[in-house]
This record gives C-alpha cells, structure tokens and sequence, in this order.
C-alpha cells in the first residue's frame, strides 16, 4: 500500500443475484461511493457504477462485476482511497505517533494507538492513559496534539 492511499472500508459480502455488494465505509464520506469514483484494492482498481443505501448498509456495483458469483470474488476485499485533506478534522493515521503536550507545554507522552468510544474517541497513549480527543485543542497532522485535559485527568490509573 502506498503511503498516499487510505483503508476507506471493505467489502463483506455478496447481495442478492446482480452483482451488488455489501461495503463497509470506515468514515462518513460516502461520495468515495459515487457512480464513477475509483477504489483500490489488491485484485486492481474497481470503478463504482452504482451504490444505494439499504437497511444502513452500503450496497455498491463494480463495473464488470454483474452477477452474484462474480461479486463473491470480492468478498473481504479492503478499499482504499487518496487521501483527502479535510479543514479540522482529524484522521487517526494523523494521530498515531505525535506527541502530547498540555496547553503550558508540558510534555504528556506519545499517541500509541486511537479507540473508538461512543463519548469521543480516545487516544491510548503508549504508557496506557486515555486521552479524549474532545480535550484536544490543536493538533498538526503526525506531529503532535496540544490538549487541555481536566484536572486529574492524566492523573488517574498511574
């Protein structure tokens, strides 16, 4: 994979006889499911011809895909995608690796890894604590996150 491209979601499974699939989106731009938009894959690149929503599920055609046993072909496949630029929001692979610091710029420590919470996601830290990105006051992209925790915050569980 190349460092431009991103995991946009999966394919899980084949739906019903003509072809369609059901896609799994890791985000909430569902234009990457456009008639006409391009998705990576390890078997090439698959052109969307048609995608529709369905009971919350994301059902999508891929051009030369138009029966049922062509689509289970791509069951499992993961997606990806450029990656786009989106004023103020932040993507986890942004997130991983930057270092912490508070407002005063005392140093926290090092984003290991990000954890969805229903709250707010959280940033695990490679000691173990839990930051909520809701304290997250700026950030630059893959180099560090300036946070304004409440008092004891970072406190607990050390």
């Amino acid at each position: 994979m190349t460092d431009d491209l991103l995991e946009v979601g999966r394919i899980t499974k084949a739906h019903g006889l003509r072809g369609e699939v059901v896609v799994v989106l890791w985000s909430d731009m569902v234009d990457r499911l456009d008639p006409g938009s391009e998705l990576i894959t390890d078997q090439g690149t698959l052109r969307v011809v048609s995608s529709r929503l369905h009971q919350g599920r994301h059902l999508v055609v891929f051009e030369g895909f138009t029966d049922r046993t062509a689509a289970e072909g791509l069951h499992s496949l993961e997606l990806r995608a450029p990656h786009r630029e989106v004023p103020g929001v932040m993507f986890i692979h942004e997130l991983i690796g930057c270092a912490v610091e508070r407002t005063d710029g005392t140093a926290v420590g090092t984003v290991a890894a990000v954890e969805s919470n229903p709250a707010s996601d959280l940033c695990v830290l490679e000691d173990g604590r839990l930051v909520p990105l809701t304290f997250v006051v700026t950030h630059e992209p893959g180099v560090r996150l300036v946070i304004d925790p409440p008092p004891g915050l970072l406190e607990l569980g050390s």
